[in-house]
């Protein structure tokens, strides 16, 4: 025992003194991570070398050790933090000697980066990483937020607090479509910070509320801490819940809890959506109280009117609040009777196999107590009784091909419960819907009867979808049928467009909603993954990039509203006819729609390059592109560094003791706030990719390895780090924020600035304990991919 210490003590304060000190020296993180680990295992193998470091463990050949083992305790649950008093034995820090433990981290090396860098499952994930900083970084370079900033203090700017409040509404706006915490917080203190002062707002109030609102990027979607940490929590949550299985003495995850032990990136998008609006809202409200509790500190400010017709306030609220909500509600409730619904008409040529019992029930005698204990008593008679229905009806009935009579029978009750309107059709003419309502609310003075034309062709389009398109009719015919009531519809949408152009709000604010809804939308709704979606997100950044630029240079940016038009076109078709042509019995409107779709792809494309030419041009494409590989090739080296790290700790033993000591707590959440209160400290001095790649997959088989929800803790661990990125006087937004802020804005004032949204984070925090709900309730609702 070296200085009394165990030597993976030792080891764990070597490598902890050795990563500080390289993060301290200056060099790039992504290099002194390491650097730091392979000091750090040179230090520790020489110091095992010398006998020095010698390890205690456990002996699990004694009598005691066998006993509590034949006690039913698990192997996992017994460790010299849980049972002090049970013999021990010493062996050398590295028993096979230092150079079997280098062979073996260099292996693990080569395993870990082809799995988590090169080729592994979670690479489709990372790219949307690329993705997403170039759509952040593309809208910041084309100057759409400075525009979202000033439009936004133009409506808010008459409220008392109006300019802070419009900063936390750009703050969420941003966050949403770059997910980057430091672009951000600088972009919003370059652009707000001194028209807020300018205004006689008081200092700590204006970067109080940029350095908050800029680090909501942690934590609303597309937030890419989010995607980084979802890339690991997944596994860490399988990893946690096999060895609690193990320890509960069942055979593996799937039995003990009744269902897979899985977590995607979109399941952690759904989750993470109503604590970020949460946190939005609470930053708002405080900067609203401060106004009206201290008036002349956060005055009202009579900036220049949005663009557009007034609107009355009867207007305002028949067109945007009742006419949305009748809308949406007269489809909602057509779809509860039936009149909106699928038309879907395949019949599976096999049956379904037949439904398992809820639980297994065919189990040991230790999994079966754990499982009730787990489940409940009811829930196991209920599975118990599932099985034996199973076996008394011989097992559970097998799939088999059905005969001719079944298929057409199975047809013909498609065909009779088939909605008479479809779902794509209902949406189609509901967005259509809305966007007139909207327009006629915006310029209520302008002349309504092309709105009007363009409801009719939606009431058309619904009559004659419903009266003269059967469920049997082809893609084909039916989209000849609604091509008039569609170029109807079109005409009225076209109108009110234009018609919307005129309000600066709706120019400014609409063009980005649409990318972040799309983008958004298309995850949380679980119609793709995060990747694809980024990949949207990127090309719609470009296309509105672009847009803003032929807009800027006063040209016409047809093209590009062209190959928007494309790209919804090139969706539609994908989703209406079958594409594949390698087909033997090729149907001639799916041809047609093929190429159709090739059609609209390659001009899709077009414009796409279009637009990089354009903004090439304008000197933006070449930044947007340098700080883009610059994020991306940060996080990628980190990723490698950080692995480099954790294998030094494993390799002595130390993430194994750190987990035997987190596990030693008998209630959980003192060993998750434990882990909690760890990851906040730490991140006063660690980066948000430095704590996921290094401290997360560490702790993560203990946190994720209990009864707690695994999105909630991916949310908890979120916003913790985000708190702890505000907090004086190491936070790194704050760091950010004086780097840009003027010189008559002293440390002490942005310090004081951010302490009442440090206790608004720890308050949310404290919510989202209480409340659980709020992170896993949007989940559990919508659909999952």
């Amino acid at each position: 025992m070296f200085l009394g210490f165990d030597g993976v003590e030792i080891g764990l304060i070597i490598v902890f003194l050795c990563l500080f000190s390289g993060i301290l020296s200056g060099f790039p993180v992504a290099f002194a991570l390491g650097g730091a680990g392979i000091i750090a295992f040179a230090i520790i193998a020489a110091l095992d070398s010398s006998g020095l470091l010698v390890h205690e463990f456990l002996d699990r050949s004694t009598a005691e050790y066998q006993a509590l083992i034949a006690q039913g305790i698990s192997d996992i649950e017994i460790s010299k933090f849980t049972y002090p008093d049970l013999p021990r034995a010493v062996e050398p820090l590295f028993p096979q000697g230092w150079e079997v433990a280098m062979d073996r981290n260099l292996a693990f090396i080569v395993n870990r980066m082809n799995e988590r860098v090169f080729a592994g499952q979670s690479i489709e994930t990372l790219l949307a990483v690329l993705m997403f900083v170039m759509m952040g970084i593309t809208l910041e370079r084309s100057k759409i937020a400075n525009e979202l900033l000033t439009t936004m203090a133009r409506v808010f700017g008459p409220l008392p607090g109006g300019l802070a409040v419009s900063v936390v509404v750009v703050g969420a706006f941003l966050a949403a479509s770059t997910g980057i915490v430091g672009a951000t917080v600088v972009t919003m203190g370059l652009l707000s910070l001194p028209t807020m002062l300018r205004n006689r707002y008081s200092p700590e109030l204006a970067t109080g509320v940029i350095a908050a609102s800029g680090t909501l990027g942690q934590i609303i979607p597309p937030s890419i801490v989010i995607v980084l940490l979802g890339t690991l929590a997944g596994d860490l949550y399988a990893a946690g819940q096999e060895i609690r299985a193990d320890a509960a003495g069942c055979s593996d995850a799937l039995t003990y809890l009744g269902q897979a032990a899985v977590l995607s990136v979109g399941t952690l998008f759904q989750a993470a959506l109503l604590p970020g609006i949460l946190l939005a809202a609470m930053y708002g409200l405080y900067a609203f109280g401060y106004a009206l509790v201290n008036p002349e500190k956060a005055p009202p400010v009579a900036l220049e009117a949005v663009g557009g017709d007034i609107v009355t306030r009867s207007d305002a609220v028949r067109w945007f609040v009742v006419a949305p909500v009748a809308i949406i509600g007269g489809i909602l409730l057509a779809a509860q009777i039936n009149l909106v619904g699928s038309q879907d008409l395949t019949v599976d040529s096999y049956t379904d196999a037949g439904q398992a019992a809820s639980l297994r029930t065919k189990v040991s005698d230790q999994c079966k107590a754990s499982m009730i204990e787990l489940h409940g008593q009811e829930a196991w008679d209920a599975a118990v009784a599932q099985q034996s229905e199973i076996d008394a009806a011989g097992g559970i009935a097998q799939s088999y091909k059905r005969s001719e009579e079944e298929l057409a029978t199975a047809h013909a009750e498609k065909i009779a419960n088939a909605a008479p309107v479809g779902t794509g059709v209902a949406i189609l003419f509901t967005l259509a819907a809305l966007l007139l309502a909207m327009a006629r609310g915006v310029s209520p003075s302008a002349d309504p009867r092309p709105l009007m034309v363009g409801a009719g062709g939606i009431l058309l389009g619904l009559i004659a979808d419903a009266a003269l398109i059967p469920p049997t009719m082809g893609p084909g015919p039916s989209f000849l049928i609604l091509s008039v009531p569609f170029a109807i519809t079109l005409y009225g949408c076209g109108v009110a467009a234009k018609s919307m152009s005129h309000n600066d709000l709706v120019r400014v604010v609409f063009p980005p909603l649409v990318l972040i809804i799309a983008v958004l939308g298309s995850i949380l709704g679980g119609i793709t993954n995060p990747t694809p979606a980024a990949a949207l997100g990127a090309g719609g950044a470009l296309l509105l990039a672009a847009y803003r630029k032929l807009h800027d240079e006063k040209k016409s940016g047809v093209i590009i509203l062209a190959a928007s038009f494309a790209i919804i076109i090139m969706i539609l078709i994908g989703i209406n006819f079958d594409l594949r042509i390698n087909r033997s019995d090729v149907a001639m409107p799916d041809l047609i729609a093929y190429y159709a779709a090739r059609a609209t792809y390659f001009f899709a494309l077009f414009g796409i390059v279009y637009s990089c030419w354009v903004l090439l041009r304008a000197s933006v494409l070449g930044p947007v592109v340098r700080e883009t590989a610059k994020v991306t090739s940060m996080v990628f080296t980190i990723l490698i560094g950080s692995q480099l790290l954790n294998l030094v700790l494993i390799s002595f033993g130390g993430e194994h003791y750190i987990q035997s000591f987190l596990r030693s707590f008998e209630q959980e959440w003192t060993a998750f706030l434990i882990v909690m209160l760890v990851l906040f400290i730490l991140g006063f001095v660690l980066d948000f990719l430095e704590i996921i790649y290094i401290v997360v997959p560490i702790v993560g088989p203990v946190i994720y390895g209990g009864t707690y929800d695994p999105s909630w803790v991916t949310i908890m661990i979120t916003v913790n780090l985000q708190t702890s990125f505000l907090t004086p006087p190491f936070g790194f937004a704050l760091f950010y924020l004086r780097g840009v802020a003027p010189a008559s804005v002293t440390t002490a004032q942005i310090y004081r600035g951010i302490i009442p949204f440090v206790l608004i984070q720890m308050l949310s925090l404290i919510i989202l304990w209480m409340f659980p709900a709020i992170v896993t309730i949007v989940p559990a609702l919508l659909p999952h991919n």
